[in-house]
């Protein structure tokens, strides 16, 4: 599984509207606090909302804050968000990929290993990894 440089970000994003979930922060802020450009910032925020994760919020004092708390929110969901579905290799998600599939020897642990990352990625989630973050600083 790679993760791109844009679920990086989304995961910057994210991560930073956590450590206060019910204040509407500008996207400049996110973007400059996060090292994020801006532009592709806009694009994130955008699939972030779409996917239920973030709400933004119109008007002079608007901006985007978190659409539910950080406890609900995995690391599986923002990447999912921003890569869709991703596996260490394709046949993992569809077995039509590859004709060898079925006899493949190697097959299972590919199901296997994504069964693992997903389940990781789901129990991570952003409450914890602000916490995480905070005790790091100390």
């Amino acid at each position: 599984m790679y993760v791109t440089r844009k679920t990086d970000y989304a995961v910057r994003c994210v991560l930073f509207l956590s450590q206060a979930p019910g204040r509407i922060t500008r996207a400049g802020e996110i973007s400059e606090a996060m090292l994020v450009p801006k532009t592709l910032l806009a694009k994130i925020l955008q699939r972030l909302a779409k996917r239920g994760i973030v709400t933004s919020v119109r008007g002079a004092a608007g901006g985007f804050r978190l659409a539910k708390p950080p406890s609900e929110i995995s690391l599986f969901e923002v990447i999912e968000a921003i890569q869709g579905t991703f596996a260490l290799n394709a046949c993992a998600v569809d077995r039509a990929v590859c004709s060898l599939s079925g006899g493949c020897a190697v097959h299972p642990v590919w199901m296997e290993l994504r069964r693992n990352v997903e389940k990781r990625l789901k129990d991570e989630n952003f409450a914890r990894l602000t916490r995480k973050k905070s005790k790091d600083r100390n």
